[in-house]
């Protein structure tokens, strides 16, 4: 449930003007590459990494990150857990979490009721950690079917962090080295993977040139190898030696790794101690696992890497290692599905509550809604009481009717897969079964499997299987063992037999199912096929309903949702010859003075050894007896900290940390200094060197870089420059996907657009519409049908335009509107509607343009916000709407900004500053300037009345447009 509340704040945050990646995502719509859910993905993954600051679940939970806005005062509850609520922030979220409406039911009923009438007793913070696995390190699943394009999802992900991680280095949200782990032990799982993410194109979500740049930093590197030895050494382990490769500071490293094979190897597994890190005793310098926990800013993608329960819990004692070493930034895991195969426990008090999601699921699409958009559709056949032979001879014989001559536009031609349980069933009964009972050419089989004793494969056969998605490959009906389960892309993949029970793992029936479903020709309705045994039927209906909430008479009755209509756009900038708006904004430089002509080095360092205590906290350690704390010792702690010390790696760190701007020969020159600095913050035990973490070591270290430059002071010069901006931006002008927030609607837009060509008035001559209605009702009464002469204002309603079209040379700059998007409340249309209706509006014959679709126009102001004496840059603002009035010139002479606001967003602190900014600097600046009032503002929100709104626009219109 906690992805839909997700998506609710996600689309508030995209609408609101604190959301910084507002053009980004335009930008990677009109690139057009990725699907929607992929895009849905990515606003939600930016979501929790900028808006929620990279925090973990549990604590952005416990901040109230995803409660609702709610009136404590209006809910059915005693006052004592109305005041509780009110002052415990994480009782409140986690009430209002139990409250939330999971379709007609609530979803945790006995835990609202236990909050309710027990709100002091409950343990909230435990209970919160609990609800997300105790986890304390940012943990997201995206929950994406099969087909849906996780990996090129991946690919984004790397590069997006990159591109922020490249722009701001200290930002800890961002990573910079990504670690994916893949599921399957086959090689030919994880290098098509490699493949599709070194492929991808970045350009896809990040522009030019700093798409091309990102994807030159990046270095990717399979640890695939066998190591030749019992112990892990760098010497002896070649997946080793790469990652050791790259240390101390890489920055683009990509390893793609089989997460059995190389990392959950390294886990001693105890039950005893689940999700406990393991003991250090064994972990040598040379261990693959630390070597890990070495990279810097590490993110780990996880693709499907967990189906067995053992390696779940190795998985995550895995990641809870690395998280200790301090250098995880995201752990970023996907699945097809975010429902569990058994419900989990979690205890509040005396009740315990269950959970029959994944809990840490941020974004969820189902399989379902994938076939309607973009998947094959499948049909899925039942064999009752059929014996394997006659499943497969007749799943063969509809796949032949169905797509013997199926070619896609890639040249692949359509094939179907035959699982069988093993090799021998394989060789013995199936393949001989197709050739000698069924017919089939030889040349037309490909068998794959590992191969035993018995049975072995030519080296080709591998080759045949990884070309089965190209046009050279001619082989329809593939026979595969234990292979092609899952991490096997073959879109023209078009059928899947399941005959017997065992020809796919029982946990994997879906998955292997779900195989021939990936789509091939973008933008065609295609079909796939599924015959299945009654057992595996049973299972697939099973799974569907505990991984998907579906099942297989769903899968059967859906079909593909028709093709997006595409809504072309037209400029009518030349027509109504729309003049530019100019006006003069604030412009502030930023200045940094020297204050010094020399970064006087030494002397800075030697007031760091003077002033050193200052950046020491104290400690104490109290020992008394419980029944009398007034008694008892009290020890100073003068040293503390377990973290080794090494002065030459100390040195390394302070110039890595400078990002190469000091380097370690400039800091050498002050050997001295910084050897008292260093002896000064370590202390010796047991003949170790250690850190004392009783100083603050990152400021001391920063103090010290300090010292390498020139004091300077930041100054700001602000300025008044004037501008000129067009409203659209003709070139941007793209075509839309319909929906019900264009306005004015087709009809309405074709007649604009007919009596713009024609250049016909829109007022209708009185004197014609008489004529026509007496001749209208002389000819019914002559025919004896006067009794259906309609009344003559009918009549005149019928030969008139619509109000959009009356209003054409008021409004209108470009066709339709496009009122959509996140966090759309209908206000724009209705601003704009009763705006052309008003008296005052048509009698001062002023003009309505909508200004509020991102990246179309020019107008945009700069707002900054006075911090002591300088002025700090607080984002862009770009008004909804400007009714204008032109002058004799035909330029604008005045223009009236309007805000229309949902009640979501007028609580939105970056919004009320840059409100504060436009009625106060912006107006001013423009009067002083212009030497009248040039600019108003006028904030319209929907949770007033809406006949309030419609007087505050009228009396706005009324006092501001008087010449």
């Amino acid at each position: 449930m906690l992805h839909f509340i997700i998506q609710e704040k996600k689309n508030k945050w995209l609408k609101s003007n604190d959301c910084n990646i507002s053009d980004l995502i335009v930008y990677i719509r009109e690139k057009g590459q990725l699907r929607d859910t992929q895009i849905e993905a990515i606003e939600t993954y930016l979501f929790l990494k900028i808006k929620g600051q990279n925090k973990p679940l549990w604590q952005l939970f416990s901040e109230g990150f995803f409660t609702n806005d709610t009136d404590l005062s209006k809910l059915n509850i005693n006052q004592i857990t109305r005041d509780f609520l009110a002052s415990n922030k994480q009782a409140f979220a986690l009430y209002d979490y139990a409250r939330t409406k999971n379709g007609n039911t609530t979803l945790l009923p006995e835990l609202e009721r236990l909050i309710v009438e027990k709100p002091t007793e409950l343990d909230y913070e435990t209970i919160i950690k609990s609800i997300f696995y105790n986890v304390t390190y940012a943990d997201y699943l995206m929950s994406l079917p099969m087909g849906a394009g996780k990996t090129f999802l991946m690919a984004s992900f790397i590069y997006l962090d990159l591109y922020f991680a490249h722009n701001e280095p200290t930002n800890k949200a961002f990573a910079h080295n990504f670690l994916v782990l893949i599921p399957s032990g086959l090689k030919s799982s994880i290098v098509p993977s490699l493949k599709s993410i070194q492929s991808f194109d970045p350009s896809w979500v990040i522009s030019e040139p700093s798409a091309s740049s990102l994807k030159k930093m990046l270095k990717f590197d399979i640890l695939d190898e066998q190591k030749s030895a019992k112990k892990s050494n760098k010497a002896r382990n070649p997946n080793a030696k790469k990652v050791n490769a790259c240390l101390p500071n890489p920055f683009g490293q990509v390893f793609v790794v089989n997460a059995e094979k190389v990392i959950l190897e390294s886990f001693k597994f105890n039950e005893q101690t689940i999700l406990q890190v393991d003991d250090e005793e064994n972990d040598t310098s040379n261990d693959l696992k630390k070597l890990f926990g070495e990279i810097p800013n590490l993110s780990i993608l996880i693709d499907e890497v967990h189906h067995a329960a053992t390696d779940d819990i190795k998985l995550r004692q895995a990641v809870n290692y690395w998280h200790s070493k301090g250098n995880i930034t995201t752990i970023l895991g996907f699945s097809g599905t975010p429902y569990l195969q058994g419900a989990e426990t979690i205890k509040a008090g005396e009740y315990a509550f269950r959970f029959s999601q994944i809990t840490n699921t941020v974004y969820y699409y189902p399989l379902v809604t994938a076939i309607k958009k973009f998947l094959k559709t499948p049909t899925v056949k039942i064999g009752q009481n059929l014996d394997r032979f006659e499943i497969i001879k007749q799943g063969i014989k509809d796949f032949d009717l169905l797509y013997r001559n199926k070619v896609y536009n890639t040249g692949a031609i359509a094939k179907i897969a035959i699982y069988c349980s093993n090799i021998e069933v394989l060789e013995e009964e199936v393949y001989p079964f197709l050739v000698s009972d069924l017919n089939i050419n030889p040349s037309e089989i490909l068998k794959f499997h590992g191969g035993n004793k018995s049975y072995s494969l030519p080296k080709e056969n591998e080759l045949e299987f990884r070309s089965l998605d190209l046009p050279i490959s001619k082989k329809r009906y593939i026979l595969l063992v234990q292979v092609g389960k899952e991490g096997w892309d073959c879109p023209s993949l078009t059928g899947v037999i399941l005959s017997q029970r065992g020809d796919s793992p029982q946990n994997m029936v879906l998955q292997t199912s779900c195989r021939c479903l990936r789509q091939v020709d973008k933008g065609l309705e295609e079909t796939a096929l599924i015959w299945l045994n009654k057992d595996n039927a049973d299972t697939l209906n099973r799974q569907l309903k505990q991984e998907q909430n579906s099942s297989i008479e769903e899968l059967n009755n859906t079909r593909r949702n028709g093709m997006p209509v595409i809504v072309e756009r037209t400029s009518r900038m030349n027509y109504l010859q729309v003049p530019k708006v100019d006006f003069y904004q604030m412009k502030v430089v930023y200045q940094s003075i020297d204050e010094e002509k020399t970064a006087n080095t030494k002397t800075k360092l030697s007031q760091i050894i003077e002033e050193i205590e200052i950046y020491k906290s104290s400690a104490l350690i109290s020992t008394s007896e419980i029944a009398n704390i007034d008694t008892g010792t009290i020890d100073v702690i003068i040293e503390t900290g377990i973290n080794f010390a090494n002065y030459q790696q100390w040195l390394f760190d302070i110039s890595r940390e400078s990002f190469g701007l000091i380097k370690e020969s400039e800091l050498i020159l002050f050997d001295s200094e910084l050897t008292s600095i260093f002896n000064a913050i370590t202390y010796q035990n047991d003949n170790n060197l250690f850190f004392n973490d009783l100083y603050d070591l990152y400021k001391i270290k920063s103090k010290i870089r300090l010292s390498f430059n020139i004091k300077r002071v930041l100054q700001t010069e602000s300025e008044i420059i004037p501008q000129e901006a067009q409203l659209l931006i003709i070139n941007k002008l793209n075509s839309v996907e319909k929906n019900d927030n264009l306005f004015p609607n087709e009809s309405d837009v074709k007649k604009i657009l007919e009596l713009d060509t024609n250049n016909e008035s829109v007022l209708v001559d009185m004197l014609e519409v008489e004529k026509a209605y007496q001749f209208m009702k002389e000819t019914l009464e002559a025919q004896g049908m006067g009794n259906m002469v309609m009344p003559f204002d009918s009549f005149k309603a019928s030969k008139e335009y619509t109000l959009p079209v009356t209003s054409k040379n008021n409004t209108f700059h470009y066709l339709p509107y496009n009122f959509g998007g996140s966090g759309s409340s209908g206000l724009e249309i209705e601003t704009l509607q009763k705006a052309l209706q008003l008296s005052d509006f048509k009698n001062k014959n002023l003009e309505i343009y909508y200004n509020g679709e991102r990246g179309l126009t020019e107008f945009v102001i700069n707002c900054f916000a006075k911090e002591g004496k300088y002025w700090k840059n607080i984002g862009k603002y770009t008004t909804d709407f400007l009714i204008i009035q032109r002058s004799n010139e035909n330029k604008i002479y005045k223009a009236l900004l309007i805000e229309t606001k949902g009640a979501i967003y007028a609580e939105d602190k970056t919004f009320q500053k840059k409100k504060t900014y436009i009625e106060t600097e912006f107006l001013k600046i423009n009067q002083k300037k212009f030497g009248y009032n040039r600019f108003d503002f006028l904030y319209l929100e929907d949770s007033k009345n809406k006949t309030q709104n419609i007087a505050q626009l009228n009396n706005k219109i009324n006092i501001f447009f008087t010449k």
